[in-house]
């Protein structure tokens, strides 16, 4: 069964999801497709250990302490979607990838090309914001696009992580 809790950060509240065993969902506050898939009327559990290392995860990542590992993640997506999320958490903190860099990694991947736009329509979709790193995806010539949480939390993230490309 899917709950909900709550965590604050430097950047807005955020809503988590959880199966019990692994985190499902986190979302800023009003981003584009905060909660999608949940299903209505989701009841909250504020206590659940998964909210609590997500919680601690989050209290980390802003402090700029070590990160604990990360709880057990499992978003819910479609095969492809799931490859491409696979390929942003290979992303490493303060390092960027572009929509077309992803595409490329992901063709031996899946055995076939696939376009920039499929990627960043994976990348905008991805349910657990901050953890699965999204917000590390630029367009092809630095251009900060795309971000469901809002152009300005992803420019104030890279900027936390000191990744911002030149100039934006």
């Amino acid at each position: 069964m899917t709950v909900l809790g709550h965590a604050e950060s430097p950047l807005g509240e955020i809503l988590l999801a959880g199966d019990g065993e692994a985190l499902t969902g986190l979302w800023f506050l009003g981003q584009r497709y905060e909660g999608a898939g949940l299903p209505r009327n989701t009841p909250a559990e504020e206590t659940l250990p998964v909210f609590d290392a997500a919680r601690a995860w989050l209290r980390s990542y802003f402090a700029r302490k070590p990160l604990p590992p990360k709880p057990p993640l499992r978003p819910a997506g479609t095969e492809f979607q799931q490859a491409v999320w696979q390929r942003l958490s290979a992303i490493p903190f303060g390092q960027l990838r572009t929509y077309g860099g992803l595409a490329a990694e992901l063709e031996p991947i899946l055995g076939r090309r696939t376009s920039a736009r499929a990627v960043g329509s994976a990348v905008g979709r991805n349910p657990i914001s901050l953890l699965i790193p999204c917000h590390r995806v630029v367009g092809g010539n630095g251009q900060l696009t795309g971000y469901a949480g809002g152009l300005a939390r992803k420019e104030a993230l890279l900027k936390w992580e000191g990744s911002l490309p030149e100039g934006k």
